[in-house]
């Protein structure tokens, strides 16, 4: 029976075989991505931590490569989903040492898929060095896919988000979030190669391996001043109000009439304007209950304007077979249509396991946590004759389901409640989200928020307006309608997905040679 050889280091860097330093190098790596996010925006640093990992990782035995890629990812969940604290603590009324053990299992069980990947790394490609680093992008790509499937999935902290500011933006229309995650590691994997070739003699082959590496981020650039669709002339005029109602109050029934009144006056000057936005559950009540409230803004609206508003909405439901509450934005005035928020937040708007969990702390019993999902392939909402695709707060992090659903869209449009987060990184990080849903789509986004960021995004998901955080404001803006189809629209990120199962398939121990 023949074995394969151990993988000695081939770069021979004696520090990775000390497990205390190596597994610090571990976390830091999987720390430092958090800062390529928002509101940092450092995105090299993605294909340097992706670099370090293989530093330490590529020359462990598949055994420990579980353990390798869980620490990766206790150190980016751990320093970027952090603020996951604030809903836990001040706003699920959860003590302080309840609050950190559930934060701790939420990072801790995240991280599992990164250390899933890594085993399964190393089950595919064995100790042969060509087929982990040519398998490496690869994995990585399809454990973030897993992870934001998964269980309604957590699409969050992928690293191809980062580049909304960086050089690999252009590729976003064409492939996707993944496919440029796919890019940044197989940077890594290609740097790595190229050192080791050079030390090996082999300069033809490294050069020939840096410089395929590093033609996408020459190319993309300029794919980036492409116009993969066609944006129109006429401006539409736009308003959004801010409330920054506070989180303590949202759900108090002494203060709903204060809130409505307060969106009611903040729009006063702005009714004549042809899309008027109020942001997530602004008017706090069911719409079977919101009657007089709804047909005064109808009263108070311009003849071609249209006022889209978050709102809880109750009855029937045939997913359900029975009478049900979802989280849901409407359109009144010229426009019509109501759309029920599909991709739920877990414990935010329902609970796993209600049947055990209910009762037993503060955060598993939140206010307005029993929402149903609405059904599928839902239409978008009309405003003066434009198609508005909406999302709710967590559904725009979702990238082939946002591509999906914009497809018969002019606009896309995204509420949300962001207090659960109070001043943390959580709001900022949600943004950069819709901007890349944005570039990816070849569409504007236009983004209402409680507490902020409230704003206007064009279609290479740039910011055009922005408000303040934490402030009681209005914003104003024209935004472009689009017709046609980026590429990604089409194809959603299967063609990215199928490259790495190919790559799985054909990068193996019977392609390559063991030696």
């Amino acid at each position: 029976m023949t074995h394969e050889p151990t993988l000695s280091h081939p770069l021979n860097l004696k520090f990775t075989a000390n497990p205390w330093f190596s597994s610090a190098i571990l976390l830091i790596a999987g720390a430092v991505q958090t800062l390529t996010f928002s509101p940092f925006h450092l995105w090299w640093l993605g294909p340097l931590s992706a670099f370090l990992i293989l530093l330490v990782a590529l020359n462990q035995p598949s055994e420990k490569l579980f353990r390798a890629g869980w620490l990766v990812g206790l150190g980016l969940f751990g320093s970027g989903a952090s603020w996951i604290y604030i809903s836990i603590s001040e706003h699920g009324n959860t003590p302080i040492p309840v609050a950190v053990i559930l934060m701790v299992l939420f990072v801790a069980g995240l991280a599992l898929f990164h250390g899933l990947a890594f085993w399964f790394w190393g089950k595919l490609a064995k100790q042969n060095l060509i087929r982990r680093l040519i398998l490496f992008p690869a994995i990585w790509v399809l454990g973030d896919w897993l992870r934001g499937w998964l269980l309604t999935g957590f699409p969050w902290l992928y690293l191809g988000t980062a580049h909304t500011d960086g050089p690999l933006a252009g590729l976003a229309p064409l492939t996707g979030v993944h496919g440029i995650t796919f890019w940044v590691t197989a940077t890594a994997a290609a740097a790595y190669a190229f050192w080791w070739l050079l030390r090996a003699g082999r300069t033809k082959a490294a050069v020939a391996t840096i410089v395929v590496a590093i033609l996408p981020w020459g190319i993309a650039p300029a794919l980036n001043q492409i116009d993969w669709t066609e944006i129109g002339d006429e401006p539409v005029s736009f308003v959004t109000m801010q409330g920054n109602i506070p989180q303590q109050i949202k759900w108090d029934p002494d203060f709903l009439r204060d809130q409505i009144v307060t969106y009611l006056g903040m729009t006063e000057e702005h009714w004549q304007a042809d899309i008027i936005l109020w942001p997530e559950t602004a008017i706090p009540i069911p719409q079977d209950q919101a009657g007089p409230i709804i047909a005064h803004i109808q009263e108070r609206l311009g003849e071609s304007s249209t006022l889209i508003t978050g709102i809880p909405w109750y009855g029937y439901s045939e997913k359900k077979a029975g009478n049900t509450f979802h989280n849901s934005i409407m359109a009144m005035g010229n426009g019509e249509g109501i759309y029920h928020k599909q991709k739920l937040v877990p414990f935010g708007e329902y609970v796993p396991l209600e049947g055990l969990l209910r009762g037993l702390i503060g955060f598993f019993d939140l206010p307005m946590s029993s929402f149903s999902p609405g059904p599928d392939n839902q239409s978008p909402l009309q405003a003066n004759g434009t198609n508005v695709m909406p999302y709710i707060c967590y559904e725009v992090a979702y990238p082939d389901f946002v591509a999906f659903n914009a497809r018969n869209s002019g606009l896309l449009l995204t509420i949300s409640n962001d207090g659960w987060f109070g001043d943390s990184i959580g709001p900022l990080q949600h943004l950069q989200l819709a901007r890349m849903r944005a570039l990816e789509t070849g569409r504007y986004m236009l983004r209402g928020t409680n507490n902020g960021v409230t704003t206007i995004i064009n279609e290479k998901g740039q910011m055009t307006e922005r408000v303040p955080q934490f402030k009681r404001t209005v914003l104003t803006g024209e935004v472009f309608t689009a017709t046609g189809s980026t590429p990604y629209m089409q194809t959603g990120s299967w063609p990215v997905l199928t490259l790495a199962l190919v790559l799985i398939v054909f990068v193996r121990e019977r392609v390559i040679p063991k030696t």
